[in-house]
């Protein structure tokens, strides 16, 4: 078994002669893979098992049981690979996850108890849960595997996993036609792919320390505790329409609520890759106090992210219809009509997800000007407003106010990040002068 385990290990282990290239090719892999399947499993669960069913796994899926993944994975991550000076070894992170993996199952349970939802719905919600805070629990390790330089065994991981959880949920749902066993074979593969991609495979990397402190868990956790906060609120006002489309209308309108919602992946995927290869350079302009230069790249991506936003907004407005009616064409009979009603919608929504790109560009502007305070102040205040705006527009609107209470929410957080980014701009250009 020892000699399988070491030619298993080996062989994920090994890059060839250009590790960087193999970074990079296996990052892009996996986070190609998971984005894919968040965005394609809801529509597929709606073609399989119908449409309440769809709408009970889109919730449990992109909406709660992403929430208790940012629980679980507590923002760590950022923190984790760039402590590069080992403040904190690894038996210290994977401690601390379980903690935070702890806290998320029992954070589930309890909503699930106070739900008022069927038996049936909340234990698929559960399954998902779980699976969720596994997936946030394999995050320790793989963050740890780029902290030791291979990113490359991140990737892979990501792919792997991803492929082996989704191949066997997929599988279990087309031969047993039931979701809650899939949600469980899920959660199985998904475990199983921590153990065969994470677990075995760092214990063969040099230089991680499992050793820890229970006294370092207090320090740890206040170390991250408002960016752990911060990204919490974030998503709730991003998924607040799906929560009030959950509170009050059907599991059916939750499915085509996250079918339409689809694109904001690819909108958001998409700025990342124009977002993420400047970072290091705005970073660098900010703490050269190159301020003109920080202004003036800023403006540049700016521009790109609004020129991609109108041409999708354009492309969403002209094609949206046609590919919502291919859309129901692959759901099947019985679908003639669901989701090009929901045309106007579709195109409401692509422009909050135009604005969300947007806002996370000036997101990490401010990061990087180290305005953390800023930036848990504008999430704290769009979170009463989210809480406020979502109920009342879907209840008056539907899927048509949820879409309109996402756009207003997306815009509102857009303005703050905005205003606050280049106020910063303003004043560090003063103190230069002065």
């Amino acid at each position: 078994m020892k000699a399988i385990t070491n030619r298993w290990t080996a062989l994920l282990i090994r890059t060839g002669p250009d590790k960087e290239k193999q970074n990079i090719l296996w990052n892009m892999a996996g986070s190609f893979c998971y984005a894919f399947a968040s965005m394609v499993l809801s529509f597929l669960v709606m073609r399989l098992a119908g449409e309440d069913d769809g709408g009970i796994f889109a919730f449990g899926y992109s909406t709660f049981g992403q929430q208790m993944f940012i629980l679980a994975y507590f923002g760590i991550r950022p923190f984790q690979i760039t402590d590069g000076d080992q403040e904190y070894r690894f038996g210290d992170y994977l401690h601390h996850r379980y903690l935070t993996c702890a806290a998320a199952l029992a954070a589930g349970l309890v909503y699930l108890l106070a739900s008022g939802y069927t038996a049936r719905k909340a234990a698929v919600i559960f399954l998902l849960v779980c699976y969720k805070v596994a997936d946030g629990f394999a995050d320790v390790y793989e963050s740890e595997f780029q902290r030791n330089g291979n990113l490359h065994l991140t990737g892979k991981s990501n792919t792997f996993r991803t492929l082996l959880s989704v191949g066997t949920f997929l599988g279990a749902l087309i031969v047993g036609g039931d979701l809650l066993g899939a949600c469980g074979a899920a959660v199985a593969a998904q475990i199983g792919g921590i153990l065969l991609f994470d677990v075995v495979v760092l214990r063969r990397l040099e230089g991680v320390d499992y050793t820890w402190d229970k006294g370092r868990m207090g320090a740890l956790t206040g170390g991250t505790f408002l960016l752990f906060v911060s990204v919490f609120l974030d998503f709730y006002i991003f998924s607040a329409a799906k929560y009030s489309i959950d509170a009050h209308l059907n599991d059916a309108a939750s499915g085509y609520f996250n079918i339409i919602f689809m694109p904001t992946s690819v909108i958001n995927l998409a700025a990342g890759f124009v977002i993420r290869p400047v970072l290091t350079a705005l970073t660098d302009m900010w703490n050269g106090r190159r301020f003109e230069a920080f202004a003036k790249k800023l403006l540049g991506i700016s521009r790109i992210i609004g020129a991609l936003s109108i041409l999708a907004v354009a492309l969403t407005a002209g094609l949206g219809r046609p590919v919502l009616w291919v859309l129901e064409q692959i759901l099947g009979s019985g679908y003639e009509g669901k989701l090009t009603e929901n045309h106007i919608p579709f195109i409401l929504i692509v422009m909050g997800g135009a604005c969300y790109a947007f806002l996370n560009l000036h997101y990490y502007a401010l990061v990087i000007m180290r305005k953390q305070k800023v930036i848990f102040g504008i999430y704290l205040v769009l979170t009463g407003a989210a809480a406020v705006l979502a109920p009342m527009f879907v209840k008056k609107g539907g899927i048509f106010g949820a879409a309109v209470a996402y756009l207003i929410l997306m815009v509102l957080m857009a303005a703050g990040f905005v205003m606050w980014t280049w106020a910063g701009i303003l004043r560090g250009k003063k103190a230069a002068e002065i």
